[in-house]
C-alpha cells in the first residue's frame, strides 16, 4: 500500500496562528490557538499549493514497526510532563502569547514511560535526551499486546498470530468506493494509521455500539480530497461550511518534500463533530476472508468481519454487527 507521509510529530497549521483568550473548543484550558489568514512560511517553503490534500481523519494515532524482531501496532503514547511543569509551561505560554523560550528539565519535569517506549522519528535530541515538542510533549509509540487493558481497542484491531490488521481504506478500483480488508502487518511496516470506532474520541462516525464495539485502521494520507479547495483562509472556510465533501475534521496536506501541514475545523472556529461526516456519504464493501478461531468470542472483529465477507454496505456506520 503506497504511503504519502508518516505522522510522527504533531503537524503544524497551513496558516499563522495566533493564542487568543478564550475557552478552547478542543481541550480543557482557557485559550485557544486560532488560523490568521497568513499561510505558514514553511508550508510555502514546501509548496502546499502543489501539495495532495487529504481528509484529516478523527481518531488516535498508530505506527507499525518490529518490536521483538515482528512486526507490530504501536500506540501513540507522548512522554508528558508533570502537574507542576505543566501549570509552569501553561502559564509561560499564557504570559508570553508563545511557547518559544520554555526551558524544560527533562530528567525532573516529565512523567516515567514503560520501559518499550520509543521516541518518535524526528524527535530531537540533546545530550542523548529527547527535546519537547512546542506543545510540551515528547511524541512516541508503545506496542500493542493483548494482555494490556489500556490498549484493548487497538488489540482488536490485530491478529498477530495470522499477522494481519483490519483497514479501511479507498477501493483500489473506485475512488468513491470505501472497503475494509484485512492486510498483512509486514505491507503496513512504517506507516502510521489512524484508529477509529466506537471507543474512540466519542465516535464521530458512529462506528458500532457498546454491546458490539467496532474499530478499524485507516492508513494517513489514504483519504484523498477529490477536490480540494485553494490554500486560502475564505476560500476554506467557505469549504468547510458549504461543502459536503468540507464535512470533515480538517486536512491534511502531503507536501512533494515529505513535509506535513494541516488545518483542522477549530482553528477556524467551525465545530466538530457534525452530523453526518462525509465519510458517511461513502458505500464500503468488506473484503475480510480470515479464518475464524473456534474459540473466538462473538465481538472477536475478525470473526464478525469475516461473516459478511464480499457484503456492500451504504456507509461504515450501516454496518450491522449485532449477533
Amino acid at each position: 500500500m503506497r504511503r504519502l507521509g508518516s505522522v510522527q510529530q504533531k503537524i503544524p497549521c497551513v496558516f499563522l496562528t495566533e493564542v487568543r483568550n478564550e475557552p478552547s473548543r478542543k481541550r480543557d484550558c482557557q485559550f485557544q490557538v486560532v488560523a490568521t489568514e497568513n499561510v505558514n512560511p514553511a508550508a510555502l517553503q514546501s509548496d502546499v499549493h502543489c501539495a495532495v490534500a487529504t481528509e484529516k481523519i478523527d481518531g488516535t494515532c498508530c505506527y507499525v514497526t518490529t518490536y521483538r524482531g515482528e512486526p507490530c501496532l504501536w500506540a501513540r503514547l507522548d512522554r508528558k510532563p508533570t502537574k507542576q511543569a505543566d501549570k509552569r509551561f501553561k502559564k509561560y505560554q499564557y504570559s508570553q502569547k508563545t511557547c518559544k523560550g520554555f526551558v524544560w528539565d527533562v530528567d525532573k519535569d516529565f512523567r516515567e514511560v514503560p520501559e518499550s517506549w520509543i521516541a518518535a522519528h524526528r524527535v530531537q535530541h540533546e545530550n542523548g535526551q529527547p527535546v519537547p515538542d512546542e506543545h510540551g510533549h515528547i511524541p512516541g509509540w508503545v506496542p500493542v499486546d493483548h494482555t494490556n487493558k489500556q490498549y484493548c481497542w487497538h488489540a482488536s484491531v490485530v491478529n498477530y498470530d495470522a499477522g494481519v490488521a483490519l483497514v479501511l481504506k479507498t477501493h483500489g478500483e473506485d475512488e468513491g468506493l470505501l472497503e475494509i480488508v484485512s492486510v498483512p502487518l509486514a505491507d503496513l511496516m512504517e506507516q502510521t494509521l489512524e484508529l477509529i470506532g466506537t471507543n474512540i474520541n466519542g465516535n464521530p462516525y458512529g462506528l458500532g455500539s457498546k454491546k458490539h464495539p467496532v474499530h478499524v485502521l485507516v492508513p494517513h494520507g489514504v483519504l484523498r480530497i477529490r477536490n480540494p479547495p485553494p490554500v486560502e483562509f475564505q476560500q476554506l472556510y467557505s469549504w468547510f461550511q458549504e461543502c459536503q465533501e468540507g464535512r470533515v475534521e480538517g486536512i491534511v496536506w502531503h507536501c512533494d518534500d515529505g513535509t506535513l501541514v494541516k488545518i483542522h475545523r477549530h482553528h477556524l472556529g467551525l465545530k466538530w463533530p457534525v452530523g453526518d461526516p462525509f465519510l458517511n456519504t461513502r458505500p464500503v464493501v468488506i473484503h475480510v476472508d480470515e479464518t475464524p478461531d473456534p474459540d473466538a468470542s462473538e465481538k472477536d472483529l475478525f470473526k464478525s468481519f469475516s461473516s459478511i465477507n464480499g457484503k456492500l454496505f451504504s456507509c461504515i456506520r450501516d454496518i450491522p454487527f449485532e449477533p
